[in-house]
């Protein structure tokens, strides 16, 4: 009798668990974003104007490129998980002007982008199936959280360059 006691116990914390972190709502996913565009900019602001363009090896891609590369996939998972179609001005890895101040606009205009995708979307589409890349099933939610591990993972590739460039890369901005 004790022993069942304890499991039931234990599964209905584990299920108050897991309903938890369900739950977690669009204002916490906002805040974050809020958090990794700051966090972001910092990156951009540090990075010499001269070295937008750095390579650290034949292969890679620039620094403007891979923050561009980062914004692109911003927009593609929020798009995705909407339903619509990428804004006017297509894959931003590839224009022309990929200055610092321009890659700056850029950049934060697809952080903008995803949280007003997020404060857009209703409470009640957030698990919602949809596929990503005509390959993959999840959830319009997981779509936003895919969306912030990729920026997460650029993000940090960059710091090798900034270091490259011999800047000093920002601190950590975990909250």
């Amino acid at each position: 009798m004790k022993a069942l006691t304890v499991i039931k116990t234990f599964l209905l914390v584990a299920g108050m668990s897991v309903a938890a972190k369900a739950q977690t709502s669009a204002d916490d996913m906002v805040r974050e974003w809020e958090r990794a565009k700051a966090y972001t900019k910092a990156y951009l602001d540090v990075m010499p104007e001269a070295d937008y363009a750095l390579k650290p090896t034949p292969e890679m891609r620039t620094f403007a490129q891979q923050m561009l590369h980062l914004t692109d996939g911003n927009m593609l998972f929020a798009t995705t998980a909407l339903g619509e179609k990428m804004p006017e001005g297509g894959q931003r890895e590839k224009i022309a002007d990929q200055s610092k101040a321009n890659v700056i606009k850029e950049v934060m205009a697809g952080y903008d982008y995803v949280i007003a995708a997020i404060k857009k979307l209703p409470a009640d589409q957030w698990k919602d199936k949809i596929k990503m890349f005509n390959r993959f099933e999840l959830t319009k939610g997981q779509a936003f959280e895919k969306a912030f591990e990729h920026q997460t993972h650029h993000r940090g590739q960059t710091t090798v360059y900034i270091r490259l460039a011999k800047a000093t890369p920002p601190q950590e901005q975990l909250f």
